[in-house]
C-alpha cells in the first residue's frame, strides 16, 4: 500500500468519494473485471454492511468509464478499452416502509432521475413500462447497450416478511418492475443485483431464467468483505497502529481481529473474510467492540425467530445441505436461510463425501451481539444488563476464582423471571446457553449441547475450565461424566491449567444448586 496515511471509510459507500480522497481500498477490481466479462446477469447475496452498496458503485463507476478512479488498481491494466455505457442506478433501500405507496413513490423518484439524466421523456406511469422505455431509449439514443444495478433489492421484502398478505403485494408489484428485463434483453450490456436474502427467482424474476447466482461460487467468495491476504498485505500500518495503542505485538493484534471480526466463509471452499464494516471501524477506533451489532438486530430476524420457535442451542454445528440454507426466503421451513444469508452463521466445515455442510457463529462478536440482542426476546424483559454481569463473571474466572464466577451465575439465573412460558427443561436450557455464550465477549467459549460432547469449554490465558452439567442430579454425576467420557483428552497437550467443573441445577429453585471442581 501507499506510504501516505489512508482514511478510513466509515459510512463510505461511494466509490467515487473512496478514491477521490484517500480512503483504504481493498482491490477487488480483478474480481469485478472477471465477473463483468464472464456474465450478463449476476446476483450477489450478501449480508448487511458488507460493502454490496460499495461493489455496486465501483460498477457504476467502471461502467461509466471513470477510468481516473482505477488509477493504481489491477483494473487500470485489466480493462483497455473503456466503453462508457447508460447505467440505471437503483437503490431499493429507500423503499422500506412497507407499503405499495411507499415503494411506487420511490420508484418512480429514482425512475425520474434516470429519465432526466438520460434525456428520456417519460411516456407511461406504470413503473416496470418506464423502466423499459428507460433502457430501450438510452440503448438507442447512445447506441450503446444499457447496464442496470439493483442494489438490496429485497429491502421492500424484509419490511414485510411475516405479513403473508403485505408480503405478496410487495412481491408481485416489484415482479411487475423487474419483468421488463427479460424482453430488454437485445439492449442489455450487464444487469447486477445484490440482496440479503434470496427469494425464488420464480417470485421476483420470473423471467430472468439466466440470472447467475454467483453468492456461493469459490471464485467469488471475497468480493465483498475483506480477506485474510488482504489485511495481512495492504493494511499492516494500522493493524500495527492499532496493537501499539492497546500495548499489543502486531501478531497478538492480528489475531485479536481475526477472533472477533474474522471467520466468514460462503462457499464450499472460501477465502477467509473479515466483517468489513467492524473490522474498519476496530482499526479506525484502535478499540475492539461489537460495531456490527450496534448498528441493530433488524426486528425482521427477531419475528421469524419467534415464528418458526427456533432452537437457540442447535443453531450452532447444525449440519445441512445446501438446499436448507441457501434457499429461498419465502419457501423456508426454517429459519436457517435467514440466519446465515444475514451473516448469523456462516460455513464452517463441508463433508464432501456426504455433501453435508456444519454451519456456525463466524466469530465472536457474533456469538455475543445475537446472545444479547435477544435476549430480551427469548428470556425475559430485563435481561438486557447481562452484557455488565457477564464482564464480571469473566473477570473472577481471569482471577481464578471460580466459586465466584458460579455464584454471581447462580444469582442472575434465580433472578430471572419464572413466567408461565418457561417451566419447560428447554426453555431453562436455553437461558443457560445464551448466558454461557454472553462470556464470548471476554473469553473463549465452546458451548456444546448433543449428546456425549463437551457442555461447555470456558478458556483463560492460564486455565481451561471444562464443564459438564446437569438437571436435578447431581454434580458428583456431572463430574463423573467428565472422567467416563475422556472429556479432558483433547486439551492434554494445551499447557495451561485444567480444571473438571460438574454443575447440577435444579428445576425448582431455577438455578445452580451445587457444584463441584477437580
Amino acid at each position: 500500500m501507499a506510504t501516505d496515511k489512508k482514511l478510513f471509510p466509515i459510512g463510505i459507500q461511494s466509490f467515487e468519494i473512496l478514491r477521490s480522497n484517500n480512503y483504504l481500498y481493498a482491490d477487488k477490481t480483478p474480481l469485478i473485471y472477471q465477473m463483468t466479462h464472464s456474465y450478463r446477469y449476476v446476483f450477489l447475496s450478501r449480508p448487511r454492511r458488507f460493502g454490496k452498496s460499495l461493489l455496486t458503485s465501483t460498477l457504476h463507476c467502471y461502467f461509466t468509464a471513470r477510468k481516473e478512479l482505477f488509477k493504481g488498481l489491477a483494473m487500470e491494466q485489466l480493462e483497455t478499452e473503456w466503453t462508457e455505457y447508460p447505467v440505471l442506478h437503483f437503490d431499493m433501500s429507500i423503499a422500506k416502509q412497507g407499503t405499495i405507496e411507499n415503494l411506487k413513490s420511490n420508484l418512480n423518484y429514482m425512475l425520474s432521475s434516470c429519465e432526466k439524466e438520460y434525456g428520456i421523456e417519460k411516456k407511461d406511469e406504470d413503473c416496470g413500462l418506464r423502466l423499459k422505455n428507460l433502457i430501450e431509449e438510452c440503448a438507442k439514443k447512445y447506441n450503446k447497450n444499457v447496464v442496470v444495478l439493483i442494489d438490496e433489492y429485497d429491502a421492500p421484502l424484509l419490511d414485510v416478511i411475516v405479513d403473508e398478505e403485505k408480503l405478496n403485494a410487495v412481491r408481485i408489484f416489484m415482479r411487475n418492475f423487474y419483468a421488463p428485463l427479460k424482453n430488454c434483453d437485445p439492449y442489455l450490456r450487464f444487469v447486477f443485483i445484490t440482496g440479503i436474502t434470496k427469494f425464488s427467482q420464480l417470485s421476483i424474476f420470473s423471467e430472468l431464467n439466466n440470472l447467475k447466482n454467483i453468492s456461493m461460487m469459490p471464485e467469488y467468495s471475497a468480493i465483498c468483505g475483506i480477506s485474510q491476504s488482504e489485511i495481512e498485505t495492504q493494511m499492516t500500518d494500522e493493524v500495527k497502529a492499532m496493537g501499539q495503542t492497546l500495548e499489543l505485538t502486531y501478531e497478538q493484534t492480528l489475531a485479536q481481529l481475526k477472533s472477533n471480526y474474522d471467520g466468514y466463509h460462503f462457499s464450499y471452499q472460501s477465502e477467509d473474510i473479515y466483517n468489513p464494516f467492524s473490522l474498519i471501524n476496530a482499526l479506525s477506533d484502535k478499540m475492539f467492540n461489537s460495531y456490527w451489532f450496534s448498528t441493530g438486530t433488524p426486528t425482521f430476524l427477531i419475528n421469524l425467530l419467534k415464528k418458526y420457535g427456533t432452537d437457540l442451542t442447535s443453531i450452532d454445528g447444525s449440519e445441512t445441505e445446501a438446499a436448507d440454507f441457501d434457499a429461498p426466503t419465502e419457501g423456508m421451513v426454517s429459519v436457517l436461510p435467514i440466519l446465515y444469508q444475514s451473516g448469523y452463521l456462516t460455513i464452517r466445515h463441508y463433508d464432501r463425501s456426504t455433501a453435508l455442510y456444519t454451519l456456525g457463529f463466524p466469530n465472536r462478536e457474533v456469538r455475543y451481539g445475537l446472545m444479547h440482542s435477544l435476549m430480551p426476546y427469548f428470556l425475559a424483559p430485563g435481561t438486557e444488563a447481562i452484557g455488565g454481569k457477564a464482564g464480571k463473571m469473566s473477570r473472577s474466572l481471569k482471577q481464578k476464582d471460580l466459586n465466584g464466577f458460579l455464584t454471581q451465575l447462580q444469582d442472575f439465573m434465580a433472578a430471572i423471571p419464572y413466567t408461565l412460558d418457561n417451566k419447560t427443561e428447554k426453555h431453562y436450557q436455553t437461558i443457560l446457553y445464551v448466558v454461557l455464550n454472553m462470556l464470548t465477549r471476554f473469553i473463549d467459549v465452546e458451548v456444546c449441547t448433543a449428546t456425549g460432547r463437551i457442555d461447555a469449554v470456558l478458556e483463560t490465558d492460564t486455565t481451561l475450565y471444562v464443564m459438564e452439567l446437569k438437571l436435578d442430579k447431581s454434580p458428583e454425576e456431572a463430574l463423573a461424566q467428565i472422567e467416563s467420557k475422556n472429556y479432558l483428552i483433547p486439551y492434554q497437550q494445551d499447557g495451561r491449567q485444567l480444571v473438571r467443573v460438574g454443575i447440577n441445577f435444579s428445576s425448582q429453585t431455577r438455578t445452580i444448586d451445587g457444584w463441584i471442581a477437580k
